[in-house]
């Protein structure tokens, strides 16, 4: 049954050095065992009864992740490289953390080079030196948000330059942490070094606080972000029913996917309304927001409303800029929002109390919660496996509750994106008891709820 996507893992060559992580290849014996190569997962896991039979390629399947009884570096020759890109996220410290202590308590790799302010610092233009890692330094960097290493936007397209720095570096592995465009950008980086002939392994650990890199069952950090969006969340609640005509707003983050939006939605409780990109929605009209809005102000004196950054940007003006990671730049669909509101109720002689709360930098900059900070360990450790191993070309995802190496080409082919047919959409709308659809087409209704 062959799928539409290759899950087949590059390697640099046969791994012929003994590990020198001592495990078991004996099943039911009480001790940890090492992960075969030959050890895959299905990534679909619907299935059809009426079909007797499967069968699979290789390339149809995921491959484990973990530490393997034979690896291709000797540790003692390897130099590392880590570097971090694009915007913060809760966990990137427990990340760099993990690889480091994995690197040198299980292999012994003692030479790890951290690279600082992202793709940049492999630029010769910016003279930045690297950060020496050790246990020593990286021991208490997860108790502090951020990056040690420091973040920057763009450079990843300068592959030749960057290839020449790791050249010159003699390093032996770069492990990227970063989104898609990081991961780009390291395919990039992996396809030049494979074109000169260098033995140099690129692994990532894709870090996303949208959840939107494809094939990534979570993202770390994301379960920070809805954490500590449902406290804005429950403070813009506690704004609104305070006073008459109480609207709580609350700006998200979600460029093109809504995840933090609907699992803060679903974790709450308390809001009414949410926006995200994949469900369009009008202003007015009478299947519009603020004809439902109006409504339920009337009926229940507050109402809270979500929106995800991305969200309505055909209701804004369309900005035509990047950014240094070759984005769009977003119209700001919140402050329309927060103006549009107001005057809305202020042309009807209605009263209402706008209160307008965006949370995004608080929540990038934060700590990982425990659950978040655990995982990132578990993805920093599995990083330092694959790499030893000789696997490149690859990050390191969760699916179906099982660490696989996942090909950088396919982790960047689509986005994710909340699926407005999907249980999870279903079950936001039955907590927000939002329409359907607001908007005023053949399949908007003009119901209220």
């Amino acid at each position: 049954m062959a799928g539409p996507y290759d899950f087949t893992v590059p390697t640099l060559g046969e791994s012929k050095i003994p590990s020198p992580i001592a495990l078991s290849t004996v099943r039911g014996d009480s001790i940890a065992n090492y992960v075969r190569d030959d050890e895959y997962i299905l990534h679909g896991i619907e299935v059809d009864p009426r079909r007797k039979s499967f069968s699979f390629e290789e390339k149809d399947l995921l491959q484990v992740a973990g530490p393997r009884e034979r690896i291709y570096f000797n540790p003692g020759h390897v130099h590392v490289g880590i570097v971090t890109c694009g915007g913060l996220c809760p966990g990137i410290n427990d990340v760099i953390r993990a690889i480091v202590r994995s690197l040198w308590l299980s292999y012994g790799v003692h030479r790890i080079s951290g690279i600082q302010f992202g793709y940049r610092g492999l630029l010769p233009e910016y003279k930045m030196p690297t950060l020496d890692l050790n246990v020593d330094v990286v021991d208490d960097i997860h108790k502090v948000g951020g990056s040690v290493l420091g973040t920057s936007r763009g450079g990843g397209e300068r592959t030749v330059d960057i290839v020449d720095s790791i050249e010159r570096m003699n390093l032996n592995i770069l492990f990227t942490i970063g989104g898609d465009g990081t991961q780009k950008g390291a395919l990039k980086i992996a396809e030049e070094i494979q074109r000169r002939g260098l033995k140099i392994a690129v692994v990532g650990v894709p870090k996303t606080i949208d959840n939107d890199l494809s094939f990534i069952q979570k993202s770390f950090g994301f379960e920070t972000a809805v954490s500590l969006a449902s406290h804005a969340v429950s403070s813009a609640h506690t704004e609104a029913h305070a006073v008459i005509n109480g609207v709580g707003l609350v700006k998200l983050m979600g460029r093109e996917s809504g995840f933090i939006a609907a699992h803060t939605a679903l974790a709450v409780h308390e809001a009414n309304y949410v926006l995200i990109p994949e469900v369009p929605f009008e202003l007015e009209g009478p299947n519009g927001l603020l004809f439902h809005l109006e409504s339920r102000l009337k009926r229940r004196n507050h109402a809270v409303i979500i929106v995800a950054e991305g969200a309505g940007q055909d209701l804004v003006q369309q900005e035509t800029e990047t950014d240094a990671s070759g984005n769009r730049r977003l119209g700001d669909i919140a402050r329309l929002l927060r103006d549009r509101i107001p005057r809305h109720f202020a042309d009807r002689n209605m009263e209402v109390n706008l209160k307008y709360i965006d949370p995004s930098y608080i929540i990038r900059s934060a700590l990982a919660v425990p659950n978040d900070s655990a995982y990132c360990s578990r993805l920093g450790s599995n990083a330092v496996h694959a790499a030893m191993a000789g696997k490149t070309k690859i990050l390191i995802s969760q699916i179906n509750n099982t660490f696989v190496h996942l090909p950088i080409p396919v982790a960047v082919s689509t986005r994710n994106r909340v699926d407005p047919e999907s249980s999870l959409w279903r079950d936001v709308l039955e907590a927000t008891n939002q329409p359907v659809l607001m908007t005023n087409g053949a399949n908007g209704s003009n119901g209220v709820k």
